[in-house]
């Protein structure tokens, strides 16, 4: 198997109002192949998302779901804005070229910056390390993360309310 090239192809999830940013690593090949953020069906983050804000993200549209992170002021994106990766797994990505994080920050009121998982938080440290002071990981999503039940996500995931 040959690696992919990823060129994040769909925008990040934010506006002027948003305080909080949540990052991915890289968009598995179901999120790109749908155009949007954890659409591989054994992701989690829907799930949890839907469970802490008492809402059914899992039945809506993309504008649909997008329109209602806006409304909590959650941002989404990735944290590598360019790669190569064997199938979607974070351990074999390649190659990196960061998303400019610096940017959204910038043209939002971001905050508080959550990394969803070790990959996510990893790229992101290494090429922002002046937005340290304001960023979190929390346990991946990720059906790969099979050590946390999704009670568990959704227990550690809370600190997102905050």
């Amino acid at each position: 198997m040959n690696p992919r090239h990823v060129n994040h192809t769909f925008p990040a999830v934010i506006d002027s109002e948003c305080r909080t940013l949540i990052l991915g690593s890289v968009p598995s090949v179901k999120s790109i192949e749908q155009g949007f953020y954890y659409m591989h069906p054994q992701n989690r983050f829907w799930k949890v998302l839907s469970n802490l804000f008492h809402i059914d993200f899992l039945t809506m549209s993309i504008n649909e779901r997008k329109t209602e992170l806006l409304a909590r002021h959650i941002a989404l994106y990735d944290s590598v804005e360019e790669c190569d990766i064997m199938g979607s797994a974070d351990s074999k990505i390649e190659g990196v070229i960061p998303a400019d994080i610096g940017k959204l920050i910038k043209e939002s009121k971001i905050t508080r910056i959550f990394c969803n998982g070790k990959a996510s938080y990893k790229y992101f440290a290494k090429y922002n390390p002046e937005y340290l002071h304001f960023v979190s990981i929390l346990p991946s999503t990720s059906p790969a993360n099979a050590s946390y039940s999704l009670d568990r996500l959704i227990e550690e995931w809370k600190v997102i309310l905050c």
